[in-house]
């Protein structure tokens, strides 16, 4: 197989893969994706930083010759630097290292060794060195600094910093679930990127929060914030220009939310619809921002992503067999599993419902969802179908809703 490797920098390139036909990870929908690594090649030792997932492997070895074939050097990678060890950036690292240097140095934070041997079992009689946040390596005119950033998005996750060139190599952290055929932020619109940007780091980076705001904390207290000229994750385009990203990544991770309200809703016979409809009219008359999800048709994910800059929500689900229907059960796991009270953003709850006869879809829903780090602040409970007088109710419910998030 023939693949060219991208050229970043003098001596740096992208020796990652594109997976064309990717559709879902880490548990939501993608359009595709990369796994991104890459080459340096310093005056005196070449390093491979990160690597690829299965059934990808000709691809990237394709990439890593064409580097070297490109800098008329011959094929031996002196050094590895693992920052992550998940699957989708280490599962040929063993092979890599047999093909391109068995004697090669490995760098890779403590728990990374550790995760590696009980991933995949052939590690513990290769030498690994154990790196932390102050440690540097020096390849020959150009010095790699390590930056541990646990949680960002695993607890072995770390930073590599190439300083000449101020390359941030982040791994998990600022990526996006994208595939294009270019490589860097420029080639695309920054408003798309962002987006893309916001749902992976809802849905990945979220639980973090608190270690995202300690580590930008450190970055700017150490001046290496100011040394960052690039940021090279290892999913999706290479940022070029990193201011946007990391004022976002600032944003989400310390709860900053726009006047934006998320409707979430699920329906047997309608009901519960009409009362989602009336409520975002009600946010709506008040000038805030509306995002509708109906989770019969809509993905979790995407909600997540609305979710994440959003002052409060709006949830609804009809009762069934005295609990709330079962399709709003996946939606409420998510909410559980990512935490948003992490990023120190203190969400308002509107639960909504419809019911034949008993009830008992929002007291369960109360109980999630407060247990997610939201506040319930208002409830909607509507028996069969809602006439006119409790949709103008559901109306000024939302109404009541947006002015809270306002004050």
């Amino acid at each position: 197989m023939k693949a060219k490797a991208v050229k970043m920098a003098d001596g740096v390139y992208w020796v990652g893969v594109i997976h064309w036909n990717s559709r879902t990870f880490h548990g939501y929908g993608i359009p595709g994706t990369t796994y991104n690594a890459y080459l340096v090649f310093g005056e005196e030792k070449t390093v491979l930083i990160d690597n690829v997932y299965r059934g990808m492997f000709e691809q990237f070895d394709a990439r890593v010759k064409d580097a070297f074939e490109q800098e008329g050097k011959d094929f031996k990678i002196d050094v590895f630097v693992q920052n992550h060890s998940e699957m989708d950036h280490s599962t040929f690292l063993r092979q890599t290292i047999e093909e391109y240097n068995p004697d090669a140095e490995i760098y890779a934070s403590a728990n990374c060794i550790k995760f590696l041997e009980n991933q995949y079992h052939n590690f513990s009689d290769l030498e690994i060195n154990a790196v932390a946040t102050g440690d540097e390596l020096d390849i020959g005119g150009r010095t790699l600094k390590f930056v541990s950033a646990p949680m960002l998005h695993w607890p072995d996750s770390m930073f590599t910093l190439l300083a000449e060139e101020g390359i941030l190599f982040s791994n998990d952290a600022f990526g996006q679930h994208v595939c294009h055929s270019k490589r860097f932020d420029k080639d695309y619109s920054l408003d798309y990127l962002l987006r893309e940007a916001q749902k992976y780091y809802a849905n990945l980076v979220t639980l973090g929060s608190p270690m995202l705001r300690m580590k930008l904390n450190e970055l700017t207290e150490t001046g290496l914030i100011n040394e960052i000229k690039m940021i090279a994750p290892c999913h999706g385009q290479i940022w070029t220009n990193p201011g946007p990203i990391v004022e976002k990544y600032s944003e989400w991770g310390s709860g900053v939310c726009k006047d934006k309200i998320t409707v979430i809703y699920d329906t047997m016979h309608h009901s519960t619809e009409k009362l989602a409809f009336q409520i975002a009219e009600g946010i709506m008359s008040e000038g805030v921002e509306v995002e509708m999800y109906f989770m019969q048709e809509d993905g979790p994910d995407d909600v997540i992503t609305d979710i994440l800059d959003s002052k409060a929500i709006a949830l609804g689900a009809p009762t069934m067999m005295n609990k709330p229907f079962p399709r709003i059960g996946n939606m409420m796991y998510w909410l559980d599993c990512v935490n948003f009270k992490g990023t120190g953003s203190e969400k308002n709850a509107l639960i909504f419902s419809s019911k034949g006869w008993g009830g008992g879809a929002i007291a369960k829903l109360q109980r999630d969802l407060e247990e997610a780090g939201f506040t319930v602040t208002d409830t909607l409970d509507v028996l069969f179908v809602p006439d006119e007088d409790v949709l103008a109710e559901a109306f000024e419910k939302g109404a009541e809703l947006a002015r809270s998030i306002k004050e």
